[in-house]
């Protein structure tokens, strides 16, 4: 691939203080908090979506995909938890969402539509666009996909799919989260070629309603399928197959816990946190109190807990407590949860402890997969109507078969980050290269600072990281 070092005559197109990769929640908080600073800079934000600030995971148009997370968990002003409350109650009051089995609870309780909190993104961006436009800052929405990157002294030139090249003092990587339902892989099972998009309803609704789907995964992502499924119309059996079989809790609203990691710093392996978190949900469930009381206070300890654990305590924790981790801490909104709940009792949707071995040769309309039930030794073809693939997000960016995470690659302008989570940044954000050295003019956030942190995709995180780095942008561009 050729881009404008490359090619004899190829001409700028675009310039601007930071060049922003990705439009979804990562990009969009970021510009805004650009914009909220003193100062003038141009800001252009790479995406290739018609809209800023829904990305992959708020782009969903189905009021029955919801935040996993209630709205006093979901500000995107770091400085304002009650951000999101405060915006919903006026959104609710002017008419905006539409009556739901949710309302009788507190705003701050309540689970909005990821269509919903999109809207909201989008508001926060727009008022500080016209807060920056105060100043003579600016941030421009620039629509396509970039394809490659390459730092040429002082500057870094970006390489759009449409031939365009865009020049910027600094560039930063929000690309946000790659579904593993939606990403291209560099080693392909021709699962997804196979599989529906789990959150396309209209194709579901082109299913026989009675007809069996298999689902690949039991994650969230899995759940929003089931809903997906609910809302097409389809009566069907479901058949969920992952390697451990578990499903996420429900999240409920338990009351405020002791801050034991706080108090507590000798606690630093894997073993010793569960051993200790063990002891504190035995503790609340003997005084009446919901075990997700102390699970809770453990989130706001993940970054410095994982950064500071050996490789071999990572890998331990990857190996041996991450499914449990994620089924009891990513946890399901109340009414998908009671969704799934209400199939498994009837019998229709179930659960199979079950590795998923690749594609089976099947007549036109079906699918068939090929099992290795846990505990069994052969495999298994399993038949259905449909297929869909819920195995959750692809961290390792050598295997996205996408341009940009390709060419970062070859160029060693990014190596993989630790465990191969994302890549490899220092703690303010700046990436490291292929010999380690830190760069001086692209940064990264977000989900591709999975390795760094363990849990950099929630809302708060991605908040948080916004504003800290747009602080050290800004210093960047005064020096």
């Amino acid at each position: 691939m050729h881009t404008a070092l490359d090619r004899p005559g190829s001409s700028i197109t675009r310039e601007a203080d930071v060049l922003i990769i990705g439009g979804g929640l990562s990009g969009a908080m970021l510009a805004a908090q650009l914009l909220r600073l003193p100062g003038r800079r141009n800001v252009l934000i790479v995406e290739p979506r018609s809209e800023l600030g829904r990305g992959e995971a708020y782009s969903a148009v189905e009021l029955g995909h919801t935040l996993n997370g209630n709205a006093a968990r979901m500000s995107v002003d770091p400085d304002n938890a009650d951000d999101l409350t405060q915006w919903l109650a006026e959104f609710i009051e002017a008419g905006g969402w539409p009556e739901s089995d949710q309302q009788h609870v507190p705003v701050s309780e309540l689970f909005p539509p990821r269509g919903i909190f999109g809207l909201y993104v989008q508001q926060r961006l727009a008022e500080a666009r016209a807060l920056g436009a105060r100043n003579g800052s600016v941030a421009e929405h620039v629509r396509g996909e970039a394809v490659d990157l390459q730092v040429a002294g002082d500057a870094v030139l970006l390489t759009l799919d449409d031939g365009q090249t865009l020049r910027g003092r600094c560039a930063v990587l929000a690309t946000g989260m790659f579904p593993a339902a939606r990403t291209p892989q560099t080693e392909s099972s021709g699962l997804n070629a196979a599989a529906l998009d789990p959150w396309d309803v209209a194709a579901m609704r082109r299913l026989d309603p009675q007809s069996t789907v298999l689902i690949i995964g039991s994650g969230l992502t899995m759940v929003d399928a089931v809903v997906s499924l609910e809302q097409a119309g389809h009566r069907g059996p479901i058949e969920v197959f992952s390697r451990h079989g578990l499903l996420p809790h429900v999240r409920r609203q338990p009351p405020e816990w002791v801050d034991f990691l706080a108090a507590d710093h000798s606690l630093r392996s894997p073993r010793q946190l569960m051993r200790a978190l063990r002891e504190q949900c035995r503790q609340a469930q003997a005084e009446g109190i919901d075990w997700q009381a102390p699970l809770d206070t453990v989130r706001a300890h993940i970054g410095r807990l994982w950064s500071q654990a050996s490789e071999v305590q990572r890998r331990q924790f990857v190996r041996h407590v991450r499914p449990w981790w994620e089924s009891h801490h990513h946890r399901s909104p109340p009414l998908s949860a009671e969704l799934v709940a209400r199939l498994h009792e009837e019998g229709r949707l179930r659960i199979q402890a079950a590795s998923f071995k690749g594609l089976a040769p099947s007549a036109e309309g079906a699918v068939n997969i090929r099992i290795r039930r846990r505990g069994e030794a052969d495999l298994t073809v399993v038949q259905g109507a449909a297929l869909i693939n819920s195995s959750g997000i692809e961290y390792d960016w050598r295997r996205v078969a996408r341009p940009l995470p390709q060419q970062l690659l070859a160029r060693g302008l990014v190596q993989p980050g630790p465990l191969a989570l994302g890549i490899a940044a220092r703690p303010d954000g700046a990436v490291l290269d292929a010999q380690g050295e830190p760069a001086s003019r692209l940064f990264a956030m977000g989900p591709p600072l999975r390795g760094m942190w363990w849990e950099s995709t929630a809302v708060t995180d991605v908040a948080s990281q916004a504003k800290a780095l747009a602080a050290r942008l800004v210093q960047l561009q005064s020096t």
